[in-house]
């Protein structure tokens, strides 16, 4: 079997031709000749076979008769009995000769065409034969229809639609025989003539004859230019099917093709060779089971059904064939093929040995391959994106883009070294692949940049579970050289065509979404949104300004006073950066430390900050201390120390009077390098502080080996700790008890009420800070504060004030038998504040209807006009987000009664 000879039956199992690619590229002078036959379609002929091939033939050669005609026979024996039917008349025998006659011509049609096959070299002849049997049938139908109005005047109407009909009947018959076609009109309306002759009806006659030899000379003129075109055709097809047989046969490429469902229907002998199978055991199969799905730093099978399934064309996919017990690589080409309908019927095209190619071909391979990860590289996603983005269907243009990047990957490298960063990347690739399976394709754009291509549609809930799992699993804790290695990843996500058409826009509004997903704290995935670009450039823009401001001096250092629990003096401050934007006005710390992290600033600010504070140190008294926050990417600079030592020595203050507040986030690479920059800090004689403990990456572990001297409690544990039923109580004692055992003093943050502080008090916490004493200071506030005294006064409300909604929620009250209805203004989890009610005596009870089947006993606490706080009884019940559950509620139907306004 070759590539020429196969056919298959169907329009989605034609033989496959190669495509014009690198296989026939040798074949420069037959190009537009192999071009032209890989275009024409394929398989068995249509049921006009005979007549495309007729038409190829010299016009002298082509045949007058067609076998149909017999059945004219029929046609005009029809007219016979309808036109006796319709006039109730008898016709004499004479007057029936003429149509008898010619109904017997016309059934003798298929000796008529053995006549002519014999006479086909003799073209006079076969006119004549031609005239007898069509055009003498017609003359006598045509004479003998009109003499039926010599017998009965009145039936001319009739006659002349019998005489329509055989016209229908003989267009239909000779549609592509112009010649024969004309000849028997001729004939028929002649005859009419000639049996009811007129001076008018000869003149159209002769007319209508010039006009059908005009159309036939043209017609015949047609068909000698598609006649020589065919056979010019016939003949390039011809030598390309030559020179593709040839070309297979000498084994340096092969051919298959698939039906609609994937499965091969035509394959070549060289590839069932190499398997060790017969091409037909191979019929029926699916494509990639000639491949080994398993394959690694090669094309792969996902690749492949990607391409598939989206109905995409490829070229050479680097594809490890699936022969036993020898390593084969084939480069593989193909293209969807469609049929006459536009429906998809298959894929058709070609593949060679890359194994027995040049090195040039096996480089060119390599250079789509990221060789650390075996995944494709940005070249390849490119071109895959591409080859989605411009399918031939527009419902096969849709993907969605994954943008993934690793979260602290760069401390990997800065402290365990370039070499573990390698190791730690080929494991990530691993888990990426993992996570995505099969459902789209997975490639490293470079460093620790990743991408996922996933064809087709998409919902968007399924995007972000995968999405969600895809950051669990690259988060999970890595082995590296006897290493315990944690992450993170952020990942954005574009989907096209909403998001964009084509490559350039994908991407880049799926960078935008990765930035926004870093933006909102790492660890987290976002999807494209239009107002990304403004944030985008917001972003820039602050950036830029970041750079000034640190240049030009426009930031400074706030200070916030940390007090003694038991003494209620000021021990010391913690240092916390304030920028005011020239333009925007005071910037929160979330809003542009954030960007100093991605774009390296922090480092510098770091560094500004520590030698600023220990500056402002200097000017103060012996006792107090400050602290200055460090960040992870300070904290793995090797230089840390010693830009410490200089920060102190520049200040001419003591080591001790300096303290490092360091997150949990420092410990998630447990190596020997966060011990020994431990170490190091301890030998300058610095203070180390854990900030926000138990917020983060809490573990015991490393509290038995980090020496630190303070931990501090993070405010989100003391808000809400007073709140009956609150856990936050138990945590607090917890860590209190846990620091005091270690040796360690504790710091609860946050702290803003009496009742607060009086808790974490009792609870025993060393040190307080928080609004209850004093907000942020100004260095001139600190120092004028501190030249004051250093007691420090709590000052700030009993109780925090439940969270209130702000609302307009129309609700029903009930009091002494009378039915009020009123609205509220604001509700929280206690009371609420209600209008519509006038002059209302503090003390009142009512019975408040909030929604459906909610009832709640209040009381009125003060009134002024037609506004007045009530306070529940019993508190409302609070969901898990802090929203009051009774909201989700419908709001309570009005009753029949009027509602009244109170006297007073």
């Amino acid at each position: 079997m070759s590539a020429i000879s196969a056919r298959q039956d169907g329009p989605a199992e034609r033989a496959p031709v190669a495509r014009e690619n690198d296989c026939v590229a040798d074949v420069s002078s037959d190009a537009a000749a192999i071009t032209d036959a890989l275009s024409a379609p394929q398989g068995r002929p249509s049921a006009d076979a005979t007549s495309q091939c007729a038409a190829t033939l010299p016009v002298s050669r082509r045949a007058y008769m067609d076998s149909h005609w017999q059945h004219m026979a029929g046609v005009i024996l029809f007219c016979v009995v309808w036109d006796g039917l319709l006039g109730f008349v008898l016709r004499p025998p004479a007057s029936l000769l003429p149509m008898l006659l010619a109904a017997t011509i016309a059934a003798a049609t298929p000796r008529v065409i053995t006549l002519e096959q014999r006479l086909i070299d003799r073209p006079g002849l076969r006119f004549a034969l031609a005239a007898g049997s069509i055009g003498l049938p017609m003359l006598l139908t045509g004479a003998g229809l009109v003499m039926t109005t010599w017998f009965q005047p009145s039936g001319v109407k009739d006659v002349t639609s019998l005489l329509a009909l055989v016209s229908f009947v003989v267009c239909i018959i000779f549609n592509r025989r112009m010649r024969s076609a004309v000849l028997a009109l001729v004939g028929l309306w002649g005859g009419a003539q000639v049996a009811a002759p007129s001076a008018g009806g000869v003149v159209v006659l002769l007319i209508g004859g010039a006009i059908g030899l005009i159309a036939v000379r043209r017609s015949e003129r047609q068909q000698r230019e598609r006649s020589h075109l065919a056979r010019k055709r016939r003949r390039e097809q011809t030598r390309a099917e030559e020179i593709l047989r040839d070309y297979e046969q000498t084994g340096q490429v092969w051919f298959w093709e698939t039906d609609r469902r994937g499965a091969i229907t035509y394959v070549s002998h060289s590839v069932g060779d190499a398997l060790g199978r017969s091409p037909e055991t191979l019929l029926g199969c699916r494509f990639s089971e000639l491949f080994d799905a398993g394959a690694q730093g090669l094309g792969s099978d996902r690749t492949l059904l990607g391409h598939l399934t989206t109905r995409s064309a490829f070229a050479d996919e680097a594809m490890r064939a699936a022969t036993p017990g020898e390593d084969r690589v084939w480069s593989v080409n193909g293209r969807p093929i469609y049929d006459d309908f536009g429906n998809f019927a298959g894929f058709r095209g070609s593949g060679f040995e890359l194994t027995e190619r040049s090195a040039g071909s096996h480089d060119a391979r390599l250079a789509r391959i990221d060789t650390l990860t075996g995944l494709a590289n940005r070249l390849q996603m490119s071109q895959l994106l591409e080859r989605i983005l411009s399918a031939p269907h527009v419902d096969l243009r849709a993907c969605a883009v994954f943008l993934i990047d690793l979260d602290r990957f760069k401390h990997v490298n800065d402290t365990i070294g370039h070499p573990s960063g390698d190791l730690l990347l080929t494991q990530v690739a691993a888990r990426l692949m993992r996570a995505v399976g099969r459902n789209g394709q997975v490639g490293r754009t470079g460093g620790d940049e990743f991408e996922v291509i996933l064809a087709g549609h998409h919902d968007k809930d399924d995007l972000a579970r995968l999405a969600r799992g895809i950051i669990h699993s690259l988060s999970e804790p890595y082995s590296i050289d006897g290493h315990r290695v944690v992450i993170g990843a952020s990942l954005g996500i574009a989907l096209a065509p909403a998001d964009g058409v084509t490559t350039e826009a994908v991407i880049r509004n799926a960078d935008l979404a990765l930035h926004a997903a870093k933006d909102g704290g790492r660890g987290r995935h976002h999807f494209y949104a239009a107002d990304l670009h403004s944030d985008a450039e917001e972003r820039r823009q602050l950036e830029q300004d970041l750079r000034d401001a640190l240049i030009h001096g426009g930031l400074e250092l706030y200070y916030q006073p940390i007090v003694h629990t038991s003494t209620e003096r000021i021990t010391g401050f913690e240092a916390l950066l304030r920028w005011n934007h020239p333009e925007r006005g005071p910037l929160s710390p979330g809003k542009f430390i954030p960007i100093a992290e991605d774009s390296g600033l922090i480092t510098q600010i770091g560094e500004w900050v520590l030698r600023t504070a220990c500056h402002d140190l200097s000017a103060w008294p012996e006792g107090i201390r400050v602290a200055v926050n460090v960040s992870a990417l300070q904290f793995a600079n090797p230089n840390l120390p010693a830009i410490i030592t200089s920060a102190l020595a520049a200040a001419q203050i003591e080591p001790s009077r300096v303290e490092l507040e360091i997150t949990e986030s420092v410990f998630l690479n447990d190596d020997a390098g966060t011990d020994a920059m431990f170490a190091a800090l301890k030998r300058v004689g610095v203070r180390l502080a854990l900030d926000d403990f138990g917020t983060g990456y809490s573990s015991l572990g490393y509290l038995k080996k980090a020496p630190f001297d303070k931990i501090k409690i993070d405010q989100s544990f003391v808000r809400g700790a007073t709140i009956a039923g609150s856990r936050n109580g138990a945590i607090i004692a917890s860590i209190v008890s846990l620091a005091e055992a270690l040796g360690m003093e504790t710091t609860a943050e946050g702290v803003e009420t009496l009742d607060e502080l009086d808790f974490v008090r009792m609870q025993g916490c060393s040190h307080i800070q928080g609004f209850i004493y004093e907000q942020p200071l100004s260095l001139a506030q600190a120092t004028k504060k501190l030249g004051e005294g250093i007691t420090a006064i709590a000052r700030g409300p009993r109780a925090a004030r439940a969270v209130r909604h702000a609302m307009l929620r129309r609700i029903m009250l009930e009091h002494g038998g009378q039915t009020y209805h009123g609205t509220i203004r604001n509700l929280s989890a206690t009371g609420a504040m209600v209008e519509g009610l006038w002059n209302v005596p503090p003390g009142t009870i009512f019975k408040i209807f909030l929604a459906e089947g909610m009832a709640v006993t209040a009381t009125a606490r003060w009134c002024q006009e037609d506004r007045m706080g009530v306070e529940f009884s019993t508190p409302l019940e609070v969901d898990a987000s802090g929203r009051i559950a009774v909201l989700s509620r419908p709001q309570p139907v009005v009753g029949e009664r009027i509602l009244r306004k109170a006297s007073g």
